[in-house]
């Protein structure tokens, strides 16, 4: 008992102790070599022990404040002009000194994928790009990802703000770089990124559980959510479950010579055309492990030095061998497969390449219309034409699962809570959004959700009027040849309905996009366009020419229907010369069908050949509307509009 009252006494000694010597910590955000934002109040804040003293001394201007009695504490400092690198100073029991701190313009970079997507995952279109970069005024801060269902977070765990040179520019968002790198190169003021970005997420997960309040379902699933004992009872059972299905034995791996093993002897193996499907190729529904193997004379010349091997795109992950050697693995879809072989891996003569694909769901194999080919010394050798394959393993039928584990990522509020809300005390010029292909199941309800999103983030970063700028998706899918109906249109009529919203501005992309991949290459021009938006709508460039045409009204005459556009620019164009394609009209019935077209002045006039009473028009109503356009003179194509409901 006199042993267990001493350890209490020790152990309640210790934490006054430490209650007394508490220093002032920073918040992750506040730390060398951040950007500051120009022309606006700074607020400084962080922890220190209750009533502690602190003095803040940065760029002639100082703050003194006291922290709470819950060791809270936040002061501001006056606007100042673009400049640096500075040093800021912060006194209380310690000192802290952060430096190379710029001041300049900062913009919140969020969504989904197509904004993750770093460089590095672009390293071959933008070589050039990454090894020119040096810009010490690009700074970006790359918030680590980071689900919180039970409320909102006060800091990162983790992050620092790194500067765009050849090694720190391959881990930057490539569309928040080269929407800065413009920004930066045409107004010369320090552009700080905070990258808060999750691929395959739903905007719910991004608004706030206060945003989400005029969403009764929504709001009722985050509150809900709180519930750690429920979700921890959910997750449990889908365990238990995923457990009771799994099936487990690919005969290439477990057999007494793999079949990647240069000594395996391939028996049984048969002819299959690579890239493509194997689901297209006799594989009738199989979801499984099929592994795939081609000899390759590889020559001389192509030997002793690094090599490149390119895979396209693999569907779902996949194992890759040369010469037995293990080279490289991706364990989704995504991205494009690019892996680095060293010296000494290839050899004069026959290579063993082997390649084990596994796949869940839908068809397996390999994309087409993607890159295959291994390349060395500045020669090329391509991989395309019939490889052999044999399948290690068959998955069983199995019926949906019962219980649907819960995903924080994917949850109501969860990434706002844990992404968001520790940058809502830093002063930001606007935001960059990318997002809307995982909430194609309820494309329509996101004419409501990004509206919100953007009130939500307007109050969280208490600036009423904060410039909100967003991607109108690019194509994407198989083209379609007749008249569709498809749900990418209405999540991109979301996006056109909400530059109703004042002070926001939208790149369209619909010529960007990749029928067979929904993370397309051409990172850059979505970038160049988002800072097009900018100049215009934050940097009061009024006369830029920041947009394709936009549709704005229609009247009929006869048999044809005219259509007006805003931002014509120069005047309306086709982009290849061609009649103006992917229009389609209807009367009353509204069996829409391809229309003819022309062009007087800065209006399309539509009609077709059997329809006398016309009433609708559509243009590029479709997930990939291929070969859509109408541009304005300036090259920037028209955004997809339908003049129904």
């Amino acid at each position: 008992m006199k042993r267990s009252k001493l350890l209490l006494f020790l152990c309640l000694n210790l934490f006054f102790v430490q209650q007394s010597i508490s220093q002032v910590r920073l918040p992750r955000l506040i730390r060398d070599s951040m950007v500051l934002q120009r022309d606006a109040k700074l607020k400084i804040w962080g922890w220190a022990s209750p009533g502690e003293k602190i003095t803040i001394r940065f760029n002639g201007k100082s703050a003194k404040v006291t922290a709470t009695a819950a060791g809270e504490w936040s002061t501001t400092l006056p606007a100042m002009k673009a400049g640096g690198p500075y040093t800021m100073q912060i006194d209380g029991k310690n000192s802290i000194q952060l430096k190379d701190v710029l001041i300049g313009d900062v913009w919140l970079c969020a969504g989904q994928s197509n904004m993750v997507h770093q460089l590095s995952l672009h390293n071959i279109t933008y070589a050039e790009d990454i090894a020119k970069a040096n810009f010490p005024g690009i700074r970006q801060f790359c918030v680590a990802t980071r689900a919180t269902l039970t409320g909102e977070e006060a800091d990162y765990n983790s992050g620092s703000w790194m500067w765009a040179n050849p090694e720190n520019v391959a881990d930057f968002s490539a569309v928040a770089y080269f929407f800065a790198r413009e920004i930066h190169e045409k107004y010369g003021v320090p552009i700080g990124i905070i990258n808060a970005s999750v691929g395959g997420t739903p905007i719910e997960s991004w608004t706030s559980e206060k945003g989400l309040q005029s969403f009764s379902d929504i709001a009722a699933a985050a509150l809900l959510n709180k519930d750690t004992a429920y979700v921890n009872d959910i997750n449990r059972r889908a365990a238990l479950e995923r457990r009771s299905e799994s099936i487990v034995s690919d005969k290439g791996l477990t057999g007494s010579k793999k079949w990647y093993d240069p000594m395996y002897i391939p028996k049984g193996w048969q002819r299959i055309s690579v890239p493509g499907y194997w689901e297209d190729q006799g594989l009738r529904d199989l979801n499984g492990v099929v592994w795939y193997r081609k000899e390759i004379d590889v020559p001389q010349m192509m030997t002793g030095a690094p090599a490149k091997l390119f895979l396209g795109r693999i569907v779902d992950a996949d194992m890759v061998y040369v010469n037995g050697e293990k080279v490289g693995q991706t364990a989704y879809q995504y991205p494009q497969r690019r892996y680095a072989l060293n010296a000494g891996i290839l050899k004069p003569g026959k290579n063993l390449l082997v390649v084990r694909v596994q796949n869940n769901a839908g068809k397996g194999g390999f994309v087409p219309d993607k890159p295959y080919h291994l390349e060395a010394n500045g020669n090329i050798m391509e991989l395309t034409g019939y490889w052999s394959y044999k399948v290690g393993e068959v998955y069983l039928p199995m019926e949906r699962s019962k219980v649907e584990a819960i995903s924080a990522q994917n949850e109501p509020a969860a990434l706002f809570n844990g992404m968001i809300a520790p940058a809502s005390n830093f002063a930001v010029r606007g935001v960059l959004w990318y997002q809307g292909e995982s909430n194609s199941g309820n494309a329509t309800q996101y004419a409501e959700l990004l509206p919100a999103l953007i009130k939500d983030y307007r109050r969280v970063f208490s600036q009423p009027s904060l410039p909100f700028l967003y991607v109108q998706l690019p194509n994407f899918g198989d083209a379609n040849y007749l008249p569709a109906e498809d749900s990418w249109p209405i999540l991109r009529e979301a996006a056109l309905k909400s530059l109703s919203v004042p002070n926001t501005a939208m790149a369209v992309t619909i010529d960007l996009g990749e029928w067979n991949d929904i993370h397309p290459d051409n990172k850059k021009d979505v970038g160049v366009r988002l800072a097009l938006a900018a100049r215009k709508t934050v940097y009061g460039e009024r006369d830029l020419v920041s947009s394709g045409p936009i549709y704005k009204s229609y009247e009929v005459k006869d048999d044809k229907i005219i259509l007006a556009f805003d931002h014509t620019g120069s005047g309306l164009v086709s982009h290849d010369g061609e009649e103006l394609s992917h229009f389609s009209i209807a009367a009353e019935d509204k069996k829409f069908v391809w229309a003819k077209t022309r062009i007087e002045g800065n209006k399309v006039v539509v009609w077709a050949e059997g329809i006398s009473s016309p009433k609708y028009v559509r243009y590029a109503w479709s997930d990939n509307p291929s070969g859509a356009n109408l541009y304005n003179a300036e090259g920037l194509p028209a955004s997809p509009f339908r003049t129904d409901k």
